[in-house]
């Protein structure tokens, strides 16, 4: 990567928080080659919140969409939702999603997230999961990030074919075809 003025780099971290908003100050710095104080430090002059303000952000602009589910009941943050479309959350595996002595993540935070997406995805006043099939690809460990995207599939007026798909950074960890049930 090709040495960079401040001026420029300033420029150039805007602009890519711009399009994509949840990278860590870490990513950040590596992309950059620089440190991660000296993203800290562009980022509080140009005005940028850190990524836990950004997220809570979006997150709060697209909670007041979902009409299925309450606030606490989503798992994970709300990225994105386009209702009977598509929709994007992301979970950090924490130690309470853990097993203390592997620190590998428990299976059934990986699904909670895709079925509270596949069910909040979905404009209506009920939606029940009917159906899961789910797999689970590889295991994930204390500190990933997991970004969830929920697509609906087919969309009738009794039920929803919603397909979610898990990942870390590239990697796939989990694959769900859940078929929801709604009422109006």
């Amino acid at each position: 990567m090709r040495a960079r003025n401040k001026k420029q780099r300033q420029q150039e971290l805007s602009a890519l928080i711009e399009t994509e908003p949840f990278m860590t100050d870490e990513e950040l710095a590596e992309r950059f080659g620089v440190s991660v104080q000296t993203i800290r430090l562009d980022r509080l002059a140009l005005g940028i919140p850190e990524l836990r303000e950004r997220i809570k952000k979006v997150a709060e602009h697209n909670y007041g969409k979902v009409r299925s589910l309450e606030l606490s009941e989503v798992i994970g943050e709300l990225l994105e939702l386009d209702l009977n479309r598509l929709a994007i959350s992301m979970l950090e595996i924490g130690p309470e999603h853990v097993f203390s002595r592997t620190r590998i993540a428990r299976g059934h935070h990986l699904f909670a997230q895709a079925n509270s997406l596949a069910v909040s995805v979905i404009d209506a006043e009920v939606v029940l999961t009917g159906m899961a099939d789910v797999r689970f690809t590889r295991q994930v460990k204390l500190g990933e990030r997991l970004i969830s995207k929920a697509v609906v599939q087919d969309n009738r007026e009794d039920r929803a074919h919603v397909n979610v798909t898990t990942k870390v950074g590239d990697d796939i960890v989990f694959e769900g075809q859940f078929v929801v049930f709604k009422n109006k």
